[in-house]
């Protein structure tokens, strides 16, 4: 069925759960959606590079880095709306950090999911995840020296984000595997290779 057929550069992808021209829209919605609800119930831990292995697995760079923009904007604006973050230099500041680290841990994601083989996905999304975070705090830590902060980076608190990151893309990869299932024009292809 023609349904069926992907443009060879599809096949690059690891997350296909529904039709390859609405990819980056299901992306979008799923990222920021799945932003909303952790900024709401995470505040300032919102897991950016959980998001950026799925924008990275689904989409090429640069609109995986649209996506990731997108979500990052979600999140600023429930913070200093909804959430009453303080309106100064400082807080405006580490927001744009955020926003830089988030693409940064989309870019290491891009690139990690490039070098590595398509087989094995789990596995390989799980490697790309650690890359993605290590990216994510580094850029975060960077920061420090001219923000503060530093004394969020104990190895309990790293640790403990690391985790919920981890649980966040175990979620959003279900969620892609549930649309997968059940999208009827869907291509029925597993992650799982």
């Amino acid at each position: 069925m023609a349904l069926d057929i992907l443009p060879p550069h599809a096949d690059r992808f690891r997350l296909h759960p529904v039709e390859p021209r609405h990819v980056p829209l299901f992306c979008f919605a799923l990222l920021t959606v799945s932003c909303a609800l952790a900024s709401f119930a995470l505040a300032c831990a919102t897991p950016f590079a959980a998001f950026a292995v799925v924008a990275a697995a689904m989409l090429p760079l640069r609109p995986a880095l649209l996506v990731m923009t997108g979500a990052w904007l979600v999140n600023q604006t429930i913070g200093f709306g909804a959430l009453h973050y303080p309106i100064d230099a400082s807080t405006i500041a580490w927001g744009f950090v955020i926003g830089a680290a988030a693409l940064a841990a989309t870019v290491v994601s891009s690139a990690v999911l490039r070098a590595l083989p398509q087989n094995r996905t789990p596995l390989i999304l799980a490697l790309t995840l650690i890359c993605a975070y290590a990216a994510y705090e580094l850029v975060l830590f960077a920061a420090t020296p001219f923000l503060g902060g530093e004394m969020a980076f104990t190895a309990a608190i790293v640790t403990r984000l690391g985790l919920l990151s981890a649980v966040w893309l175990v979620g959003l990869v279900a969620a892609c595997e549930i649309v997968r299932l059940i999208n009827p024009l869907g291509r029925g292809r597993a992650i799982s290779t």
